[in-house]
């Protein structure tokens, strides 16, 4: 799938002799977050909604504005995770989408980028989502990738999904019809297994030997 088939020209860019009022227009008919401003085919920067809708000179000119513009944007090249990243960097709905030269193209919707992201073999796979948890010295994306394979899975993609002082949590994806053998290799690597999964035999036992505990207490 070409993220690029997604470039969308359905909203019109505004220029720098737009005024406001139409700006606030533009907002107001449509539920995004930044519009574009584009001169002569040069992408100028966008202006966020909450800048716009507080100005109260209708009349004005948007090129009176020009130091409220913000200035981001991806290319044909740019991949699906970094356009997700461009979206929450900037808080946005809309990214512009420009050439080499800064020829603006048009502009990727969040909604579009989400359901190509949903529809990838790394979200749509059926597969098992495992998330551990080690200290950060002990960290290593090829050592990961040879427990899951050593135990007989197929590892789709991860990521670092959080990390605190001295530790890192990551979510695999992961292909197998042997979770519980993986889980307890990683165990045995001193991974910490952040998620819950049926069938885990390690928190069985210790689940049993905490009703056996509890029961011997009571006597």
């Amino acid at each position: 799938m070409n993220i690029t088939d997604y470039i969308l020209k359905e909203i019109k860019s505004l220029t720098p002799k737009s005024t406001v009022e139409k700006a606030q227009k533009l907002f107001n008919d449509y539920p995004i977050t930044h519009f574009n401003v584009v001169e002569n085919g040069i992408f100028l920067g966008s202006f966020s909604e909450s800048d716009i809708q507080t100005i109260e000179n209708k009349t004005a000119l948007l090129s009176e504005y020009n130091h409220l513009l913000t200035y981001f944007f991806a290319d044909e090249e740019t991949t699906v995770l970094a356009l997700l990243q461009i979206f929450a960097d900037n808080d946005a709905t809309v990214i512009p989408v420009l050439d080499p030269t800064k020829k603006y193209l048009g502009y990727y919707d969040l909604c579009d980028v989400l359901d190509v992201f949903a529809s990838s073999p790394f979200m749509n796979e059926e597969s098992e989502t495992l998330v551990i948890e080690t200290v950060e010295n002990n960290f290593s994306m090829s050592r990961i990738s040879q427990i899951v394979e050593a135990s007989g899975g197929k590892l789709l993609g991860c990521y670092i999904s959080e990390k605190k002082a001295g530790s890192v949590q990551v979510t695999l994806k992961v292909i197998t019809q042997k979770i519980t053998e993986i889980i307890q290799t990683f165990r045995r690597y001193e991974y910490i297994i952040v998620s819950s999964h049926e069938n885990d035999s390690y928190l069985d036992d210790l689940k049993n030997r905490s009703q056996y505990l509890q029961k011997y207490l009571n006597i």
